[in-house]
Protein backbone atom coordinates (compact mmCIF):
# COMPACT_ATOMS: atom_id res chain seq x y z
CA UNK A 1 0.00 0.00 0.00
CA UNK A 2 0.77 3.34 -1.05
CA UNK A 3 0.23 6.43 0.03
CA UNK A 4 1.54 10.13 -1.10
CA UNK A 5 -0.04 13.04 0.68
CA UNK A 6 0.06 16.84 -1.10
CA UNK A 7 -1.68 20.15 -0.75
CA UNK A 8 -0.06 21.64 1.92
CA UNK A 9 1.45 25.22 2.21
CA UNK A 10 1.06 28.71 4.09
CA UNK A 11 -2.05 30.11 4.87
CA UNK A 12 -3.10 32.82 7.16
CA UNK A 13 -5.48 32.30 10.34
CA UNK A 14 -9.02 31.65 9.46
CA UNK A 15 -7.93 30.40 6.27
CA UNK A 16 -8.78 27.50 3.65
CA UNK A 17 -6.76 24.58 2.89
CA UNK A 18 -7.19 21.07 1.17
CA UNK A 19 -4.71 17.83 1.66
CA UNK A 20 -5.21 15.07 -1.13
CA UNK A 21 -3.97 12.09 -0.53
CA UNK A 22 -3.39 9.33 -3.20
CA UNK A 23 -3.20 5.73 -2.53
CA UNK A 24 -2.77 2.42 -4.29
CA UNK A 25 -1.38 -0.86 -4.16
CA UNK A 26 -4.57 -2.92 -2.52
CA UNK A 27 -8.41 -2.71 -2.97
CA UNK A 28 -9.61 -0.96 -0.30
CA UNK A 29 -12.78 -2.09 1.07
CA UNK A 30 -11.78 -3.08 4.07
CA UNK A 31 -9.28 -0.47 5.13
CA UNK A 32 -9.92 2.93 7.29
CA UNK A 33 -8.12 5.79 6.01
CA UNK A 34 -6.81 8.17 8.55
CA UNK A 35 -4.91 11.94 8.72
CA UNK A 36 -2.82 12.12 11.55
CA UNK A 37 -0.42 15.48 12.37
CA UNK A 38 2.78 16.09 13.90
CA UNK A 39 3.40 19.69 15.47
CA UNK A 40 6.53 20.64 15.69
CA UNK A 41 8.43 19.54 18.63
CA UNK A 42 5.05 17.35 19.47
CA UNK A 43 3.85 14.21 19.09
CA UNK A 44 1.90 12.64 16.85
CA UNK A 45 -1.64 13.09 16.81
CA UNK A 46 -4.81 12.05 15.46
CA UNK A 47 -7.22 13.99 12.85
CA UNK A 48 -9.54 12.60 11.18
CA UNK A 49 -10.61 8.99 9.85
CA UNK A 50 -13.32 7.39 7.14
CA UNK A 51 -14.39 4.12 6.32
CA UNK A 52 -13.71 3.25 2.76
CA UNK A 53 -16.49 1.02 2.46
CA UNK A 54 -19.68 3.16 3.66
CA UNK A 55 -17.28 6.62 4.58
CA UNK A 56 -18.51 6.61 8.19
CA UNK A 57 -16.25 9.26 10.03
CA UNK A 58 -14.49 10.66 13.15
CA UNK A 59 -12.99 13.54 14.21
CA UNK A 60 -10.75 14.48 16.76
CA UNK A 61 -12.28 17.45 19.10
CA UNK A 62 -9.96 19.65 17.69
CA UNK A 63 -10.97 20.08 14.78
CA UNK A 64 -14.90 18.85 14.76
CA UNK A 65 -16.52 21.62 12.62
CA UNK A 66 -13.98 22.82 11.01
CA UNK A 67 -12.43 19.99 9.02
CA UNK A 68 -13.89 17.44 6.44
CA UNK A 69 -12.46 14.44 5.71
CA UNK A 70 -14.24 12.66 2.47
CA UNK A 71 -12.81 10.27 -0.35
CA UNK A 72 -13.25 9.85 -3.89
CA UNK A 73 -13.23 6.11 -4.87
CA UNK A 74 -13.18 6.25 -8.17
CA UNK A 75 -9.88 8.56 -7.73
CA UNK A 76 -8.58 6.16 -5.09
CA UNK A 77 -8.08 9.99 -3.11
CA UNK A 78 -8.76 10.73 0.45
CA UNK A 79 -9.06 14.35 1.16
CA UNK A 80 -9.17 16.31 3.96
CA UNK A 81 -10.51 19.89 3.69
CA UNK A 82 -9.61 22.37 6.59
CA UNK A 83 -11.60 25.35 7.61
CA UNK A 84 -11.02 28.27 10.05
CA UNK A 85 -7.50 27.24 10.62
CA UNK A 86 -5.46 28.64 13.75
CA UNK A 87 -1.99 29.18 14.40
CA UNK A 88 -2.20 25.48 16.73
CA UNK A 89 -3.20 23.88 13.41
CA UNK A 90 0.25 24.06 11.54
CA UNK A 91 1.75 20.59 11.38
CA UNK A 92 3.45 17.66 8.66
CA UNK A 93 -0.16 16.43 8.11
CA UNK A 94 0.14 12.56 7.29
CA UNK A 95 -2.12 9.98 5.71
CA UNK A 96 -2.31 6.21 6.83
CA UNK A 97 -4.19 3.67 6.40
CA UNK A 98 -5.27 0.52 8.09
CA UNK A 99 -7.25 -2.76 7.15
CA UNK A 100 -10.09 -4.10 9.79
CA UNK A 101 -10.40 -1.23 11.99
CA UNK A 102 -13.60 -1.10 14.07
CA UNK A 103 -14.44 2.67 14.86
CA UNK A 104 -13.80 2.67 18.29
CA UNK A 105 -9.98 2.73 17.34
CA UNK A 106 -10.14 4.59 14.34
CA UNK A 107 -8.29 7.58 16.22
CA UNK A 108 -5.45 5.08 17.50
CA UNK A 109 -2.25 5.57 15.86
CA UNK A 110 -0.96 2.54 16.86
CA UNK A 111 -3.59 0.43 14.63
CA UNK A 112 -2.11 1.98 11.68
CA UNK A 113 0.22 -0.01 9.39
CA UNK A 114 0.49 2.01 6.21
CA UNK A 115 1.72 5.88 5.62
CA UNK A 116 3.60 7.80 4.07
CA UNK A 117 5.68 11.33 3.69
CA UNK A 118 3.78 14.55 5.04
CA UNK A 119 2.54 17.43 3.86
CA UNK A 120 3.51 20.44 6.02
CA UNK A 121 1.04 23.06 6.95
CA UNK A 122 1.71 26.53 8.17
CA UNK A 123 -0.79 28.88 9.97
CA UNK A 124 0.79 32.02 10.68
CA UNK A 125 -0.09 35.58 9.74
Amino acid sequence: VQLQASGGGLVQPGGSLRLSCAVSGSTFNSYVMGWFRQPPGKEREFVAAIKWNGGSTTYADAVKGRFMIFKDTAKNAVYLQMGSLKLEDTASYYCEAARGLITSVMSNPTKYTYWGQGTLVTVSS
